[in-house]
């Protein structure tokens, strides 16, 4: 059946990345990778680093289908960030806080986010913002579903916290009555 199909499925999907594709897509991506690199490794001069050898790492000549190019930059960036930092379920000592007062709901997170320790940040971002399962999370993390787990509901919980202790949370708490969405073990897993 799929053999006998005539969209040009099969052609487009031989089609290979070139290092001009990937050379756009770190242009256009850009902000994203960095940010990406960034909250991960939790350092400017480490994302700088990891960007970078991301970015290398794909013109180096990687086989990867064109379609799959973006997706592919992106999980370059995390395996780097990952080589950089190695974080690990064991360790889960918080990371250094920064001491910025965040003034929006969005502020508040990045903030709470830079603050969770590497495993936990690593986990919430691959597995939450990144999307990726949690069987790729821990064969890329080198870790068990549990340990990937219980750090996605404590980085869940840090951030929340972080949320209800920020100034404009405060200010919406002043202004109206506000309805908390509750995040239990049930939904982080």
């Amino acid at each position: 059946m799929l053999l006998n199909r005539r969209d040009g499925f099969f052609d487009r999907a031989l089609e290979y990345a070139s290092i001009q594709d990937f050379c756009a897509i770190f242009h256009q991506d850009m902000n994203v990778l960095f940010w990406l690199a960034l909250t991960l490794t939790g350092d400017e001069r480490q994302a700088e680093r990891c960007f970078i050898a991301g970015f290398e790492e794909c013109i180096a000549g990687n086989a990867v289908f064109k379609d799959w190019a973006r997706s592919w930059s992106r999980r370059v960036v995390i395996k780097n960030a990952i080589r950089l930092v190695r974080p690990s379920a064991t360790d889960i000592t918080p990371a250094i806080h920064v001491l910025a007062k965040p003034g929006s709901h969005a502020q508040a997170v990045q903030v709470a986010l830079s603050n969770l320790p590497p495993f936990d940040r690593f986990v919430l971002v691959m597995s939450v913002l990144e999307g990726y399962a949690d069987l790729d999370c821990a064969t890329l993390l080198n870790c068990s579903a549990t340990d990937l787990i219980k750090a996605r509901v404590r980085a869940a919980q840090q951030i929340l916290r972080a949320i209800d202790l920020s100034p404009a949370m405060q200010e919406d708490h002043d202004s109206e009555p506000h309805q908390r969405v509750a995040l239990n073990d049930a939904h982080a897993a």
